[in-house]
This record gives structure tokens, C-alpha cells and sequence, in this order.
């Protein structure tokens, strides 16, 4: 029988002495101050907003030329080159960028810190939808998958802010999954959505329910009707208890499902546009929604929700509104 040696006799003690130890789990606070320096991500929609990324709309937008009508989208296109711009108005870069940096300044008087993405990949039009490229959880962040090719690209610039900011991915979506973080929401501290549809398939919910559930917490899946995108188009949670939705999109049972979980809803008044339930959430009860909504504010002023009205016009036209543009990093747990 070989004899074990003093040094591998040594070494064996030091494993026992020293063991491998699970608790507390990666996401506590504990574990994120000493491995990360700080806890991050977002346990929740409506916590007090601390950390958000963005991206100031620039150059990228030169690529879209108003020569390329293309009427069976009413807008213009190169369907080669992969980018579209709906509407007959053309970007207005300038108006795009002052109503981002109001944007950015309201939330820095919020208390908000604000993160850029400052790269971009040419060509890219939708960066500034940063929601999109990134789903913040407890304890770090989900690196998603853009569904359509002239967002492919957008995920490289956003995990390298991440990166340079200390805040740990969790998983980055790949195989066949797409997900793209405006078909995202926490309902609840033990209950999130994923809207599957045109830019979040089923492989990709899978993938970010692995994550979800190590965490405890339940992810319901709502199939978006025809060629919808983002449940944020019906769905943005604007208190602890309290959702601000467009019934006409989303199904009955998952309206039935808010009621079971106690959940309050304030539906948008029909007459106000399209982005009205694409707000943001930066502390329980108060939100930045878009002014040109006067009969949803009200609806809100009402049920004592609180309301920063901005302008943000010019960047819908892109195709992004408030909730679109911000991406949470970090928010307080509830």
C-alpha cells in the first residue's frame, strides 16, 4: 500500500480545514459587497433607481436615408442593408439628443447615477434602446440576444460597459435564444413576465428562467398577439402594487393573474399614444412618462401616483420611448 506523503498529508488537512462553502449565496449582500464591491442589479421594477445605462442617440442614425421610401411599411428602408425608420418624418438628430440629455438630467435629479454606452456599432439605429440589450436581476445582469438582424451587434458595446463598471453577467443568452429586455418585467419580488413573441422566443425565456429561478422566483410567459415586440408596450410597473397597462394587448388570463396577485391596474386612456405605457419607474408611486399623454396623467394623478412629464417626441419616432431607453442596473429591493 503507497504510504501518503507529509506534504499531500498536508495538503488534504489545509482542503478540510479551509472547505468549499455555498451559503451565503451569490446574490446576498454580503457576497456582493466582498466579490463585486457593491450590491447590484434589480430585485424589482419600482425599487428606488440607483445605477441606469444609456445611450445618447448619434451618428449611428446616418445611415437612415429619406431617399428609400418603402410603402409596404410606411416608412423608410433598405431591407439589404437590414434598417427601417418609420414614418415620413425623417431623424432629427438634434431634437433626439435634447430631449435624451433632459431625460438623463431628470434622472440625475432623481439621484439617479447614469452610465453610457459611448460605443456603438455603425449602422446600429435602435442603440439608444438600451432596455433592450440588458435585463439587470438581483445580484448582476442578463446579456440578451437581439432578435432582429439591425439590432445584432448591439449586445458586444453593452457587455463591455457592463464589464468596465464591475457588474458580474450572470448568463448571456446564446444557442438559438433570443430575448431583448423590453418583453421583461417584474411584477413582483417572487413573480416576473417575459412577453413571447417576435423578439423573445421560447429558448430564450428558458434560458433566462434558469437564472430566475435559482433566485426564487416564478416567470410567467404571455404570448404577445400578431407581430408585437415588447410587452412594455402593455404592460410597466409604476408602484409596489400597481401596473399601468393597454388591456387591448394583453390576454385575459393574464389580466385575471394581476388580480390573483393583488395587483392594481391603471388602464392608459385610448385616446393617448402608442408610448404612453413605455414610462419608467425611479421610485415606488413616481414615474417619467411623456407629457403628450394628458389624459393618462390625469387618470394617474388621481390614483396618487406621481408624474414627471417629459418631451421625448422626437426619440419615439425611432421606434424607443422612456422605458425603451433605460436600462436599471441597480434598484433597492422593496
Amino acid at each position: 500500500m503507497p504510504v501518503m506523503q507529509p506534504d499531500e498529508y498536508g495538503y488534504h488537512q489545509a482542503i478540510k480545514a479551509f472547505a468549499s462553502e455555498a451559503e451565503p449565496a451569490f446574490e446576498s449582500p454580503e457576497m456582493q459587497r466582498l466579490v463585486w464591491g457593491r450590491e447590484w442589479g434589480c430585485p424589482n421594477d419600482v425599487g428606488t433607481l440607483r445605477v441606469v445605462l444609456l445611450h445618447r442617440p448619434g451618428d449611428e442614425l446616418g445611415i437612415v436615408d429619406t431617399t428609400k421610401w418603402d410603402e409596404e411599411i410606411l416608412g423608410y428602408a433598405d431591407r439589404e442593408a437590414g434598417w427601417y425608420w418609420r414614418g415620413r418624418q425623417g431623424p432629427d438628430l438634434p431634437a433626439m439628443q435634447a430631449q435624451h440629455d433632459h431625460l438623463a438630467e431628470v434622472l440625475r435629479r432623481e439621484g439617479v447615477q447614469v452610465e453610457y454606452v459611448t460605443e456603438v456599432v455603425p449602422g446600429r439605429i435602435k442603440s439608444s434602446s438600451t432596455r433592450d440589450q440588458v435585463v439587470a436581476v438581483k445580484g448582476g445582469a442578463i446579456v440578451c440576444r437581439m432578435g432582429a438582424r439591425l439590432r445584432r451587434g448591439e449586445e458586444g458595446p453593452a457587455t463591455r460597459k457592463l464589464v468596465s463598471l464591475g457588474l458580474p453577467i450572470l448568463r448571456t443568452i446564446h444557442g438559438t435564444g433570443i430575448f431583448e429586455g423590453g418583453s421583461f418585467a417584474f411584477l413582483n419580488e417572487q413573480t416576473a413576465v417575459v412577453g413571447v413573441g417576435t423578439r423573445a422566443n421560447l429558448e430564450g425565456a428558458r434560458q433566462v428562467e434558469d437564472v430566475l429561478r435559482a433566485q426564487g422566483v416564478e416567470m410567467l410567459k404571455v404570448d404577445l398577439a400578431g407581430y408585437r415586440q415588447h410587452i412594455d408596450g402593455g404592460l410597466t410597473m409604476i408602484d409596489v402594487d400597481t401596473a399601468l397597462i393597454n388591456p387591448g394587448v394583453l390576454p385575459f388570463w393574464f389580466l385575471e393573474k394581476l388580480k390573483a396577485l393583488k395587483i392594481r391596474t391603471i388602464e392608459v386612456h385610448h385616446e393617448d399614444e402608442f408610448f404612453t405605457v413605455n414610462c419608467l419607474g425611479v421610485r415606488p408611486g413616481r414615474v417619467i412618462m411623456s407629457e403628450t399623454s394628458p389624459r393618462t396623467l390625469e387618470r394617474l394623478d388621481k390614483a396618487g401616483i406621481e408624474v414627471i412629464p417629459i418631451t421625448f417626441e422626437a426619440v419615439y419616432r425611432g421606434g424607443g420611448g422612456i422605458h425603451c431607453s433605460t436600462a436599471p442596473l441597480v434598484r433597492d429591493a422593496l
